[in-house]
This record gives structure tokens, sequence and C-alpha cells, in this order.
């Protein structure tokens, strides 16, 4: 997880959880687990942030040909003295490019609640001048922390195409009433438990190896926002609150 700068295309598949376990045999013939976790698996605790008129999620929503998004995220079990990653994640013309620092989670707190630089030089931080790139995009948007996004992933590599990495991630929950992210996964399911949003990242294009298999086990690529869909489950589980209509059924 120590990749800072990188750039890459990123194709994504809404599979059943069921294919996911079926294609895993597949994929170990050409792959390994990734080097993070115990046989690739790990928690993603994410904080994503937008401006009080939702700019981020209208530009995610609509597609626009270039957007970005800045979040804080935590990997496993993290505390306010372990490890965090400030990142911006900029997408033009479906290649994907992030910029991330590392940063102490205290830190990261820290910097949030001034909202500026002035501090950095008492941080700890892997790349400074990315922090000073998350202040820019912050104040050129007005951003403040959202909402809370997590889930479990794993997450393999090529053992011949140095550049391919495919995750899959599932138990995608939200919540927006916690922006804690040291407080683990803990919210409402904005995805069935029963799918997994499958990520092919690839710094060219898919081998043909993958593209076949995964035609074989027929996955639709689906485009799907963790971000723009857990906004849509909080809105509408505070819409149906006010209505008193208990049946939230709302996932991608």
């Amino acid at each position: 997880m120590a990749l800072e700068i990188f750039s890459r295309y990123e194709v994504k598949y809404l599979i059943p959880f069921d294919v996911y376990e079926q294609l895993v045999p597949y994929l170990m013939e050409r792959m390994r687990y990734d080097k993070f976790g115990q046989q690739g698996r790990y928690n993603i605790v994410s904080l994503y942030f937008d401006s009080p008129d939702k700019k981020i999620y209208y530009e995610t929503r609509n597609k626009l040909r270039f957007r970005q998004k800045l979040r804080l995220r935590v990997y496993e079990d993290a505390t306010l003295d372990g490890p965090a990653f400030l990142e911006v994640k900029q997408k033009y013309n479906n290649v994907v490019n992030k910029r991330r620092t590392k940063i102490n989670l205290r830190d990261a707190y820290h910097y949030i609640d001034n909202g500026t630089t002035d501090y950095m030089n008492g941080y700890d931080l892997s790349n400074p001048q990315i922090l000073k790139e998350v202040q820019a995009f912050k104040g050129l948007y007005d951003l403040v922390p959202r909402i809370i996004v997590s889930y479990d992933r794993q997450a393999f590599h090529g053992l011949y195409e140095d550049d391919l990495r495919v995750t899959f991630d599932f138990n995608l929950m939200c919540r927006d009433d916690n922006l804690r992210v040291e407080d683990g996964p803990v919210g409402k399911h904005f995805v069935d438990p029963n799918l997994v949003i499958m990520e092919v990242k690839v710094t060219h294009s898919v081998p043909l190896w993958l593209t076949r298999l995964l035609s074989e086990f027929e996955c639709p690529k689906k485009s799907v926002s963790k971000f723009c869909t857990s906004i849509d489950l909080m809105e509408n589980v505070r819409t149906e609150a006010v209505t008193k209509n208990d049946k939230v059924t709302i996932f991608a």
C-alpha cells in the first residue's frame, strides 16, 4: 500500500458472491494473492469529502470527463497514532490517477479541523507536495467530511503482467452519523451483501485470457460509484424516516 502516485485504467464489474468464489481458482493460475493482508484480504475504511452544494457528488453522478474526489483512508484496525492516507483520486477519459500521502491519523484530523497547511512541518508526511495539492483542491471546492464508506477486499496481482491487479470488494457499508474512520466498518449496506464489486486495474489493456474468463462467467461491466451510491442510500434513509416508511431497500 506504499504507492503514492500512479495512473491506470479501472474496469468495474458487479457479480454475485458465488461467481467471485468460482473465479478465484482460475485467477490463481496466472495471479497471486496481493502481498498485503492474509491471502490478499484486508478491510478498508474511507472518509469522503464533498462541498455543501454536493459538487463532487454531481460531477461523479453526471460522469464529467474530468472529475476528482478527496478521501482519508485507513486499512484494517486503525488507531489515532497509526498510519492513514490523504488521497486525491482523479479520472479523465477513463484513466484513473491517484496521488496520496501517508500521514498519522491524529495529524490528518488536526489538518482537517484546522483547514490549513500552516502546521505541515509538524506532520510526519511521506509526500508534503501532495498535502499542498489536497489543500488546493479542498479550498477550491470548500470540501468538508461527508460520508464513511467501508468494505472488505481481496486483491490479486499478476504473475506475468506486472501491471495487472484484480480486486473484489464485498460487505460494502456506509454511514454519515459518525465520521471517525478509526471506529471501523460499521453502517448500512449500500450494495446487496450477495453482490461483489470486482475491479480490473491495468496500465494499458485487460489481458486476453482475463477477458475470456470474465466472458465465460458472464461478468457484466457495471459502473458502481461507492461514493454516490452511499450518498443516495443515506439520503433515502432520511427521506424514509421523515415519511415513516421503514422499507428501505436501496442497493446498487
